[in-house]
């Protein structure tokens, strides 16, 4: 591996791991909603019927099957996520967005979308983010390749 590419990789790293710290920081301190709570009001948003399968919920979240039900189950005590049956798999279980869920999404989304652009879009041009894009899609791809599937919206 050229000292470039490692150099790229614990840059990568260390952006990544700064940027989820300071939105989640801000998200939690202005809003009180933590990040991980907003990402699957987003996921569920984002799906048809507003609704995911747990597993496919985890996979867009980056969760754990567990650390994804442990979530759910707080944020239904809160009110914004639902849990129904799959009809066609007695085992399946629905997330399922709520008007609540969809009303605190709304509310919070200002605040996460600043700080998406204070801290990242704002320092790329547009053909900067199309060539970001295009190599980390090549990354994805690569994990796609290697048997790891996650569900994506946007790949």
């Amino acid at each position: 591996m050229a000292p470039a590419q490692l150099e790229a990789w614990r840059t990568f790293l260390e952006a990544h791991a700064r940027i989820v710290e300071v939105l989640t920081r801000e998200l939690k301190e202005a809003e009180g909603l933590p990040l991980t709570w907003y990402d699957v009001l987003v996921q569920l948003q984002e799906a048809p019927e507003h609704r995911l399968r747990m597993q496919e919920l985890a996979d867009a979240v980056l969760l754990s099957k567990s650390g994804v039900t442990r979530l759910v189950d707080r944020m239904e005590r809160a009110g914004m996520v639902t849990r129904s049956r799959c009809t066609d798999d007695r085992r399946g279980t629905f997330a399922e967005l709520t008007e609540a869920g969809q009303q605190r999404l709304r509310a919070t989304a200002p605040t996460h979308l600043e700080g998406v652009q204070r801290y990242f879009t704002a320092l790329l041009d547009d053909a900067e983010a199309e060539t970001l894009n295009a190599l980390l899609g090549r990354v994805l791809d690569a994990t796609h390749a290697s048997g790891w599937q996650a569900t994506s919206p946007t790949r």
